[in-house]
Order: C-alpha cells, then structure tokens, then sequence
C-alpha cells in the first residue's frame, strides 16, 4: 500500500528545505513517501545500504506511514539508532531498545540493525565498535528530530560540536532535555531521566547524503521558529541543519506557527 499527500507549503531557509502539512498525520505520511523514495532509490545503485533511525514522539506518526507502505526494499538496509540512555534497561518503558521493536517492525526484514546498547559494560568500547560498524555501512539517508533545545540527537548545546573528532560518544543530557523526556510520557519525572546518553555526533550525522526530520506538534514551535531565524551556532544545534545539502524537516500547522517568514518556494 502507499500513501498519498497533497503536498504543504514549502519553505526554504539557506539550504535548509521546510514542508508544512495541516497535521500531524499528513506531515508524517509526507515524510515516509519521502523516506520510501530515497529508499527505493539508493537500492537501485548499492547492494546494501545504511540507514540511520531517530527515536521519540516526533518520528511517531512517520514511522506509522511508513509501516504501511508496502514493497520497499528492506532486505538491502543496515539499520542502526542514534542514540540511547546509558544504564536504561532494556525492558523499561523509555527504552530505545523496546521502541525500536514496537514503532519499527521492518527492523525484521532489514539485512541487519544494530542498536547503541547503553546498558554495556564497557560504554568507551561499544561507542568505537559502533563508529566502525556505522562507518562500514555508509548511511546514505537518516530519519531525525529536534530537540526542543535544539538538540541533533542527543547533541545538546553544552555538548555539541560542529567539528566533534568523535563519530559516537557519551554525553550529558541538559534539564531542558530531560524535562522533554517527562513531559512526552517516556518517564514520571525529569529526575528519572539518565543523566548520561551515547549519540552519534553532528559530524557523524552530517555524513549521511540526505536527512529527513520530522518535527510535529507546538511543543516543537519555538525550537522551529530559532532553528530557521538564529545565528548558526552550538547555542541552537539544529541551525547547523541550514548548511546540510539535502535535509527536509516536515512541520504540521502546531510546529509551524512561530515561523514568522515564510521564505515560500512554491
């Protein structure tokens, strides 16, 4: 089965590409067409491919749209996440570990998924073995979010760095963060939030040929509006995203309405 949308209104911000659907369903079946297109496309010139996948809320309703378009070409994808809580356990309800198996079933189709495991023993070795599997596979396309902090990941501004020498590593989670955490569900409070999480880093993420970021709902407003408007700089990490090549966030109406802007292509 596939989707179809009307297409948004469409908005360009430097590189940056911005589409605006009238909800949060129709943003996220956008964004898995997208997805499906760049997929069938990539396995027409590789044997295998990676794939990188974003957790949380926003990549909710994409991951949804994706799951009934039939006939993509997931016997060909290396899949990995991006990020996760260190010492989480596996079996809790926060755990990347368990979202992945719910919200991304091709996972079993996939030719392999590989996973950050923050629950390792030795974190610094799980972070360079990971770096060297990503690197391996060559991921030709990322699914992402933002942070409302403007995280990448979970590169938040006290930890991002636009020349991070690192492709995997640890960092700390700021409040902002953690309060985002609670306030989606994922925890009862920000205090259960892990200080600590493993990210890919920008540099890492800024590799990939072609990004795709889903970003629904008004909590995500505010950030949207700074990730267009602001200096690029590690203060709002998503305004690296206006220099990315070939990335294209999908807003609903909620997420769009600090845009003050709109700087129309269409």
């Amino acid at each position: 089965m596939s989707t179809t949308v009307h297409k948004g209104k469409i908005a360009k911000y430097e590189n940056l590409k911005i589409e605006i659907y009238s909800s949060r369903e129709a943003a996220g079946e956008a964004a898995a067409n997208a997805t499906a297109e760049a997929l069938r496309e990539i396995a027409t010139t590789r044997k295998s491919f990676g794939v990188i996948f974003a957790t949380g809320a926003s990549q909710l309703a994409t991951l949804a749209a994706l799951s009934r378009i039939d006939q993509l070409p997931w016997g060909q994808v290396q899949g990995f996440n991006m990020d996760d809580y260190v010492g989480l356990p596996a079996d809790h309800p926060a755990s990347f570990h368990g979202y992945l198996h719910d919200e991304l079933p091709q996972r079993g189709q996939m030719k392999s998924f590989m996973e950050v495991d923050g629950t390792s023993s030795d974190i610094d070795k799980m972070c360079l073995d990971y770096a060297g599997a990503l690197c391996a596979a060559d991921p030709q396309l990322c699914l992402l979010g933002i942070g409302e902090n403007g995280h990448l990941a979970f590169n938040d501004p006290a930890e991002a760095n636009f020349n991070d020498p690192f492709d995997v590593r640890t960092v700390h989670l700021d409040q902002i963060c953690r309060r985002q955490q609670a306030a989606e569900g994922w925890f009862k409070t920000y205090q259960e939030v892990p200080e600590l999480a493993v990210t890919l880093t920008i540099p890492a993420l800024f590799r990939v040929p072609r990004l795709i970021i889903s970003m629904p709902g008004k909590r995500k407003a505010s950030i949207i509006r700074r990730t267009v408007e602001e200096p690029i700089s590690t203060a709002c990490p998503s305004t690296i995203l206006r220099t990315h090549p070939d990335a294209t966030v999908y807003l609903d109406e909620e997420s769009a309405a600090e845009i003050t802007d709109l700087a129309s292509t269409s």
